[in-house]
């Protein structure tokens, strides 16, 4: 009889656990998303990139970070404004995909690790606090693309400086969107939608066969991500091209004037004539001495009317599997 007792005690008490786990997993809310915080790049010659960022687009480098021998640079920072900056590291392997990561911010990186680690994907036992002072950790998407969460410390570089670096002879003020290569759209929609509560805002297409961009905007704000589908092996030149930034502006006009009266590094792609994208919006494409593509575009389209999103189906990449039957 005993026995029997302990055994329905021992059940009872495992229900119990489970339920109470399970309201617990329950109770993870995502925390709030507010913005995209930057885009991380390899660059071959520092100095070359310096003076496209800086002199060229008009951006101050607030701080850098050196590596531990206290001599070579572990990363230098281009400003946008004081929520949005550019990293630059110098690159591990020649003639190599440019883009290292993206970040978003959050006002919780440790809620979100729990909240993340809720919905089954991997991520880090701790959150972290980094050199700048930013609490931040990296993930990576279904798809293989590290995202950084972000979250501004109060004592971190960024908030300790606001209002700071911030010339007038920036070419913009914001960031919109950073744009990155993605092979399969419903991967990351489960991650970035599903999870991440992104918002899908447009997609469209150069042609008239398939969707190649897919816009998700930040749950708490208006910055967004270009998903860049594609559907074989791209190039570093077209590498280059889908992983980019894109600086929003009120009128391109006087950018564009802004630019012709500056000097374009050696080394660097003539930038594109202007023109009217399939969004409608103007704009024209800068590329920095490694070939990254940063867009420089209107922020309303020329008639100030929505372009409807492409019903097209997508483009998708699929990896050819190598014929071993002999």
């Amino acid at each position: 009889m005993k026995s029997k007792l302990l055994v329905i005690l021992l059940v009872t008490l495992s229900l119990i656990a489970n339920i109470s786990k399970a309201q617990d997993t329950k109770q993870i809310k995502r925390p709030r998303i507010t913005g995209v915080s930057h885009m991380a790049l390899y660059v071959k010659n520092i100095e070359s990139s310096r003076k496209f960022y800086k002199d060229y687009l008009g951006y101050a480098e607030p701080y850098s970070l050196m590596n531990k021998d206290g001599k070579t640079l572990a990363l230098t920072y281009i400003k946008i404004n004081d929520r949005q900056v550019i990293e630059l590291f110098p690159e591990k392997n020649a003639d190599t995909n440019r883009m290292y990561h993206f970040a978003i911010e959050t006002d919780d990186a440790e809620g979100m690790r729990l909240y993340l680690a809720s919905k089954g994907c991997k991520v880090p036992t701790t959150t972290s606090v980094g050199r700048t002072g930013n609490f931040n950790y990296f993930v990576k998407d279904p798809n293989g693309t590290t995202c950084e969460i972000v979250q501004y410390g109060k004592e971190g570089y960024n908030m300790k400086n606001v209002g700071k670096d911030n010339p007038s002879t920036r070419i913009s003020q914001r960031m919109s969107h950073v744009g990155f290569m993605v092979p399969d759209l419903d991967l990351a929609t489960k991650f970035y939608v599903d999870i991440l509560g992104f918002n899908e805002t447009w997609r469209g297409g150069n042609d008239d066969k398939n969707v190649k961009w897919v816009n998700l905007k930040v749950p708490e704000g208006n910055d967004y991500i270009e998903l860049m589908l594609y559907n074989k092996e791209p190039s570093l030149a077209n590498m280059g091209s889908m992983n980019h930034i894109c600086l929003e502006v009120a009128d391109i006009t006087p950018v564009i004037n802004t630019l012709k009266q500056r000097t374009l590094p050696a080394g660097c792609k003539t930038p594109s004539a202007l023109k009217t994208g399939v969004n409608k919006k103007q704009q024209i494409n800068c590329f920095d001495p490694d070939g990254t593509r940063v867009e420089i575009m209107e922020a309303s389209t020329i008639d100030r009317k929505p372009v409807p999103s492409s019903p097209l189906p997508p483009l998708k990449f699929v990896k050819s599997v190598p014929n071993t039957i002999n």
